[in-house]
């Protein structure tokens, strides 16, 4: 699993949140083209980011990894402080497989993480 996200806080916050839900974290991006960077080099099952990121944002980093046939197995969450429908709905749109709003839980993440990985492996 991997997290982008250009605040500090968030990063660790999401670290928790991985460790409680028992996946890996494999690495972590403090902006969208280092996470790009991260994404094509490691391949992750999973990336968590931000919407709003310096270089490239969330949403072109979903649309990014949902047009490139060798990350189809990248599920993408985005974290972000917009709570309006249509921030949800360009998610989706982007390809996005879930969306959390800042400020939230390790805990919350934690659960959707897990939810996420038993529906991965179910559909395997």
């Amino acid at each position: 699993m991997l997290v982008a996200d250009d605040d500090a806080d968030i990063r660790v916050l999401v670290g928790i949140a991985v460790r409680k839900s028992g996946l890996e974290l494999i690495g972590a991006a403090i902006d969208g083209t280092e996470a790009w960077e991260l994404v094509r080099e490691l391949k992750p099952d999973l990336l968590v980011t931000d919407v709003s990121m310096p270089g490239l944002t969330g949403l072109e980093l979903c649309s990014l990894i949902r047009d490139d046939d060798e990350l189809s197995g990248t599920r993408v969450v985005l974290l972000s402080a917009a709570v309006d429908e249509a921030a949800h709905a360009a998610g989706r749109d982007a390809g996005a497989v879930d969306y959390l709003i800042k400020p939230f839980s390790p805990r919350e993440l934690a659960e959707r993480l897990v939810e996420l990985t038993q529906s991965s492996t179910a559909r395997k």
